[in-house]
């Protein structure tokens, strides 16, 4: 069995991340969705689970980071190519959601990225696969 990574972020509004995440075409397990949680789906093998800030707090000892302040975790994501980071970054926007720099061109990488409504951070890149060495 392959490795999963479930990713868990805090959210002030579970409903309007739902909403927000939807709107960038992403889809959700019903089978860990209920009124404090939500399990959006990345991949095959990756998942973010969206938590309410009381579910959250349920899991950790320490605060939880206000992440409109401070940065705690950079959520990254490769995509297919170019024209899928800058379309996501678009959608993302229209949702309600910020961009908070400017789309940096490596040569070998294309990266941009936006800011959900509780202020965590999606890097999106696209590398060229010239680029990416196997062994």
């Amino acid at each position: 069995m392959a490795t999963k990574i479930f990713v868990n972020l805090p959210v002030k509004n579970l409903n309007r991340s739902v909403e927000f995440f939807t709107k960038l075409g992403f889809k959700f397990n019903p089978q860990f969705t209920d009124e404090t949680a939500t399990c959006m789906i990345v991949s095959e093998d990756i998942f973010v689970m969206l938590l309410t800030e009381a579910k959250f707090k349920a899991f950790t000892p320490k605060e939880i980071c206000d992440a409109t302040k401070s940065t705690e975790v950079l959520v990254c994501l490769s995509l297919e190519n170019r024209e899928k980071v800058n379309e996501m970054v678009r959608k993302a926007v229209a949702a309600g959601g910020t961009t908070y720099s400017e789309p940096k061109d490596y040569g070998f990488m294309w990266q941009h990225g936006f800011q959900d409504l509780d202020g965590h951070i999606w890097e999106l890149i696209y590398m060229e696969p010239s680029a990416l060495k196997q062994g």
